[in-house]
């Protein structure tokens, strides 16, 4: 691996990527609405709408 040209940087992205990707995530999670969570988060235990297709 020594031997490639610029191997050195790759790493260095992939950690960029990572660490942004979850700084982001964890933005968005602290900035999101309390409601929108609640209600996301009770959305499999909803059952109303499934009685509609059965």
């Amino acid at each position: 691996m020594e031997t490639i040209a610029g191997i050195e940087v790759y790493p260095i992205i992939s950690l960029l990527i990572f660490f942004i990707f979850f700084v982001a995530l964890f933005w968005w999670v602290i900035t999101a609405k309390k409601d929108y969570i609640k209600t996301v988060s009770n959305l499999p235990l909803d059952n109303h709408q499934n009685d509609d297709i059965l």
